[in-house]
Order: structure tokens, then C-alpha cells, then sequence
């Protein structure tokens, strides 16, 4: 019998450390080739760890709870597979599969002090499971166990994460620190109203990733919206007319969104100071453009995959990879990467019937736009012989930008080139 070791998976670029969540399996338990073993969290991603060796699980290094650096060993398997007369340790790569994942700027890791002290908590008093990273940034921090213990956990089963001790640091600093008896920040909490017959739901780890990062937002970016009206009416017609040749000659739907997103392309090239990002006081100019999509889940939540180097696409690679990315994610099925690196993001509001919408910022990116509802509207065009009233396909377009860095002239100026591009698309075009 060999020993393989199982390793703590790499799940994207930024990611450095993860948190063992629950082992799917016990010392002594059979393990199939590609079978999940245990779950982990990242700030990114919950994920599942499978194994690429079959045979049995011998020994668990890392306890539920435990943060384990990327590449360290996590469990000791016996396989059936032999490496020679001695026993020799394999290490075995594991590829890790997302099961439910959110865009989010990875938080820098807090240094322990190196003086040898340690200061705060005193955890035997806690009435819940803390790791042991969480527990030395809260001695470090000098945070109170009554203090940690009002922190909302967004871990398994309310656990507190690195992200949600790192986020109520810097809350803190701001002078917003709650604490376990009250909120002292300067605008008392609300509590919600609870009557006979109402149904109280509680928010899973992805809605709650979602509420902090959308309010994280807010915090950070001051928000302005554009709004633009587009005429889309040769895009209709040359959609329809060529969507029945897309499905026959690629076996995929030919939608508006990859027609919308080529617009975006098309004006971040002409205004690429609106694909940027901020880092303190420096505005970091990105040469890749990767849109992110937001894609509504069956279970409600949003997630936004991201297609990388997107103006390296024509109009059917952008389908092609659209439609991949979107079934994907309802389906669980995309990979940590797929999620990370996004330098402008759209979000297809029109798909709900909404004619038009104000998305909010997704971190680091500056920069947000909504498409609306393509309706049918009457409007005044210009002809040879004078102005007609004429029934049009038109569409609003919301831009929400970050005013620290990208002002009303650049912020409104983009979304009017993008409608430019919708509007002087060629009917003609071949794809």
C-alpha cells in the first residue's frame, strides 16, 4: 500500500490560505477516484476538495475549523497503487469545484506581533467555535470575547472567518464598533418587527457574503448613475434574422448579451480610463479588459463569472462563452478563476423586465452598467423627406461609476458611446 497525501487545493490567484469547513469523510472510510473529501471557504469560494487517488483514508492532518496555506498537506490516503518496494509519500493535486461563489477583493492577511505577547480575548468564556487565526487577530486586536461574539459569522454555522474579523476591524477603526449589549455607532440599529404568522428565513453564507460586499461597496464608492436611451432596432432585426443560422451552425442560442458586451468593449477601448481600479491613493489602469456578467441563481443569489481578455472575442466566441459561463453557474460548475479579476461588470437587468436599473459597484472595479428591457416605443426619426413618427426597439442603459475617480464627463460620456456602438450596429454584418 502507497501513502498519497492530499493537499490543500490552489482555488485562484489571490488565494492563498483556506478554512477546513466539515471532512465528508472519516480515518478508516473507502474514497472513490474524483470523490469530495471535504469542504473548505475562502473569502472567494466555498469548495469542495476531491481526491484523484482511490483507496482509504488513513489520517486527517487538519481539524474543521483550522486554516491551512495553499499546498500544505491536509489528509494522508493509502492507495492501492504501489511506488516501489518502501512505502513513499506521494503528494496527490487535487482541482477544486466551486459550489457556490462571490466576487470579492482578497482582504490582506494581519501580521501576528513578534514580541511574544499576546493580548484580549480569553476564549473559554465563547459560546462558539473560533479559529485559531481568528483567535490571535482578536487577542492581537485586543478584541473582547463579548465583542467577537456579536460579529455576524458568515463561516459554517455562523463561524467567524478571517473576512468577518478583518471587516469588523476596520468598522472599528471608524468608530462603528458593536459590541454584545449594543450598537454604539452613531445611528442606533433598528430591530425588525415581528408579527403573528410571519415567516423568518435565515440568510445562508452566500447571502450573506452578498449583503457585506454590497454595502462594503457603498461604504467605499460614492455612486452616480448615468442613464442613456439606445435605439437597438438594428440589432433586433439582424438577431432575428440570424439566430436560426447561430443555433443550426453552432448548437448555441444566439442571445443580446454578447451584442451588448461587444458595445462595452468596443467604448472601454475608447475611454480606458473606466477600466480601472483603486488602491489607497494610486488608480490602477488595467491593460486586460474581463467583464464580469451577473448571473441570477435558482436559489436567488447573484453571481458574477468573468470573461477574461474579452476583446480577444468576436461576436460568436462572446455567445459561445456568454452562454457557457451563464449555465455554468446555475449549475455550481465553475471554477474559482472564472470568478476573480473582473475590470468592469454587466448586469442584465432587462432579462427580468426591468426597464432600466442602478447596479451597484463590484469591488475593486469603478465602474457598473445595467441593461435594460428592449421595448417597442414610438419615436421621431429623420428620413430623406422630413421627420416620421416610426415604431422603434429601444433600451435604457444604467451606468454606476465610482466618483472618486471617474467623474460626470467620463461617467456619461461611456455609456453614450456604448449606446453609439448598439445604435450604428451593421444589419448587414455576417458572423
Amino acid at each position: 500500500m502507497a501513502q498519497a497525501e492530499l493537499i490543500m487545493p490552489k482555488m485562484g490567484e489571490s488565494i492563498m490560505e483556506a478554512t477546513i469547513l466539515k471532512w465528508l469523510k472519516k480515518p478508516g472510510d473507502k474514497i472513490e477516484q474524483d470523490e469530495s473529501v471535504l469542504e473548505v471557504a475562502t473569502d472567494k469560494v466555498d469548495t469542495e476538495v476531491p481526491s484523484i487517488y482511490a483507496g482509504v483514508l488513513k489520517e486527517i492532518l487538519a481539524k474543521e475549523g483550522e486554516v491551512v496555506k495553499v499546498g500544505k498537506p491536509i489528509a494522508i490516503i493509502s492507495t492501492e497503487a504501489s511506488v516501489g518496494k518502501s512505502e513513499v509519500p506521494v503528494t496527490a493535486p487535487v482541482v477544486a469545484k466551486a459550489s457556490a461563489i462571490v466576487e470579492n477583493k482578497s482582504i490582506s492577511v494581519v501580521q501576528t506581533s513578534t514580541n511574544g505577547h499576546s493580548h484580549g480575548a480569553d476564549f473559554k468564556t465563547a459560546s462558539r467555535f473560533y479559529s485559531p487565526l481568528v483567535k490571535n487577530i482578536a487577542k492581537e486586536e485586543g478584541i473582547a470575547v463579548a465583542e467577537l461574539e456579536a460579529i455576524s459569522g458568515t463561516g459554517a454555522e455562523g463561524r467567524v472567518t478571517k473576512k468577518d474579523i478583518l471587516g469588523y476591524m476596520q468598522n472599528r477603526k471608524l468608530g462603528q464598533s458593536i459590541v454584545a449589549s449594543r450598537s454604539v455607532s452613531s445611528a442606533p440599529l433598528v430591530p425588525a418587527s415581528i408579527n403573528a404568522g410571519d415567516e423568518i428565513i435565515q440568510m445562508d453564507r452566500m447571502r450573506k457574503m452578498i449583503a457585506e460586499r454590497m454595502v462594503d461597496s457603498k461604504r467605499i464608492s460614492p455612486h452616480v448613475t448615468s442613464f442613456v436611451e439606445a435605439d437597438v432596432t438594428n440589432i433586433v432585426f439582424w438577431r432575428n434574422r440570424m439566430k436560426n443560422e447561430f443555433q443550426k451552425r453552432e448548437g448555441d442560442a444566439l442571445t443580446f448579451t454578447p451584442i451588448f458586451i461587444e458595445a462595452v468593449i468596443l467604448a472601454i477601448k475608447d475611454y480606458p480610463m473606466i477600466n480601472v481600479q483603486v488602491d489607497g491613493d494610486r488608480i490602477i489602469k488595467k491593460k486586460e479588459i474581463n467583464i464580469g456578467m451577473a448571473v441570477a441563481l435558482p436559489s436567488g443569489n447573484l453571481i458574477v463569472p468573468v470573461i477574461r481578455n474579452a476583446d480577444q472575442y468576436n461576436i460568436t466566441g462572446l455567445a459561445k462563452v456568454v452562454n457557457d459561463l451563464a449555465k455554468r453557474a446555475r449549475e455550481n460548475k465553475l471554477k474559482p478563476d472564472e470568478l476573480a479579476g473582473g475590470t468592469f461588470t454587466v448586469s442584465n437587468v432587462g432579462s427580468f423586465g426591468n426597464v432600466m436599473g442602478t447596479p451597484i459597484i463590484m469591488q475593486p472595479q469603478v465602474a457598473i452598467m445595467a441593461l435594460g428591457a428592449v421595448q417597442k416605443k414610438p419615436a421621431v426619426i429623420e428620413t430623406p423627406y422630413g421627420d416620421a413618427i416610426a415604431i422603434r426597439h429601444k433600451m435604457f442603459l444604467s451606468h454606476s461609476y465610482d466618483h472618486r475617480v471617474v467623474d460626470g464627463a467620463l461617467g456619461g460620456s461611456f455609456v453614450r458611446r456604448v449606446a453609439d456602438y448598439l445604435e450604428k450596429f451593421e444589419i448587414s454584418r455576417s458572423i
